[in-house]
C-alpha cells in the first residue's frame, strides 16, 4: 500500500489513538501530578522568566559593547521572555485558584487575603506592574510624544518595583525555599544590578539643537561649520 494511502486509513485512528492516551493517564494520577508540580513550579517558571525579561531589556540599552543588531536581538529575546513570563503568571494564578491556595478575591485584590495580606498583595502588584510593562511596551508607538514617552517610562520601568515584589513573594509566601533556590535568587539580584549599574554608568549621547537660520544664535548651521572645518577654514 503506499504511504499516502496508509496515512489516509490510519488518519481516522489518531483521535482515538490520543483519547486512548488520556484515559490512561489520568487513571495513572497524571493530571494531578502536573499540578503538584504546577502548583510548585509555575511561580517559579515566571519568576525566571521575568527575570531573563528585566536582564535582556538592560542589555537591549547596552551602547558599549553591543552593536544595533545585537540589541535587535536582545529586544527580540526580552520581548519573548516577557510573554512567557506572562503565561506562567496567569497558569500560576490560575492553579493556586483552582487548588484553594488564595481566593479569587486576593488573586485580583492587592491585599485583600485574611492569611498573608501583604505576601500575597506583593505578588497581585507584582503582576499588575508587569502586566502594565508588557502593554505599554507592546503599543510603545502611541508614546511618541514628549510627554507621553515620559508616562512611557514611567510605566516601564514599574517591571523593576514588580520584580523586586515577586522576589520576596515567593521566598516568603510560599513554601519554605530549598538553600539553591534561595542562591539562584541572589544570583538573580546580583546580575539584574550589576547590568542596572553598568547602564546607570554608561555615557549618554548628547543631542546638540539643530539651528536652520544662518547668523542666529550658535552662529551658522551646524553642517556648514563641518564644511568649513574640512576645507581648512575657508569659507
Amino acid at each position: 500500500m503506499p504511504a499516502s494511502r496508509l496515512r489516509t486509513a490510519l488518519r481516522p485512528a489518531l483521535p482515538a489513538v490520543v483519547l486512548l492516551f488520556l484515559a490512561v493517564a489520568t487513571q495513572a494520577g497524571a493530571p494531578r501530578r502536573v499540578l503538584d508540580f504546577l502548583d510548585f513550579g509555575a511561580g517559579v517558571l515566571a519568576l525566571v522568566s521575568l527575570t531573563g525579561t528585566v536582564l535582556w531589556g538592560l542589555a537591549a540599552t547596552d551602547r558599549l559593547l553591543l552593536h544595533s543588531g545585537h540589541r535587535l536581538i536582545a529586544q527580540a529575546v526580552h520581548r519573548g521572555t516577557g510573554v512567557a513570563g506572562l503565561g506562567f503568571l496567569a497558569l500560576h494564578i490560575g492553579v493556586k485558584i483552582a487548588r484553594g491556595r488564595v481566593g479569587g478575591t486576593a488573586a485580583v485584590v492587592p491585599f485583600a487575603d485574611g492569611g498573608r495580606p501583604l505576601l500575597i498583595g506583593l505578588g497581585t502588584l507584582a503582576g499588575y506592574l508587569f502586566l502594565a510593562a508588557a502593554v505599554t511596551g507592546a503599543v510603545r508607538g502611541a508614546f511618541t510624544s514628549r510627554r507621553g514617552s515620559r508616562w512611557w517610562r514611567v510605566l516601564h520601568m514599574g517591571a523593576y518595583v514588580a520584580w523586586c515584589a515577586a522576589l520576596v513573594h515567593g521566598l516568603k509566601s510560599g513554601r519554605a525555599a530549598s538553600g539553591w533556590v534561595t542562591t539562584g535568587y541572589l544570583l538573580c539580584v546580583a546580575g539584574v544590578a550589576v547590568v542596572l549599574v553598568l547602564r546607570l554608568r554608561a555615557p549618554r549621547r548628547v543631542r546638540i539643537p539643530y539651528n536652520p537660520t544662518p547668523g542666529a544664535a550658535g552662529g551658522a548651521r551646524a553642517p556648514d561649520r563641518a564644511a568649513r572645518h574640512s576645507r581648512g577654514g575657508r569659507p
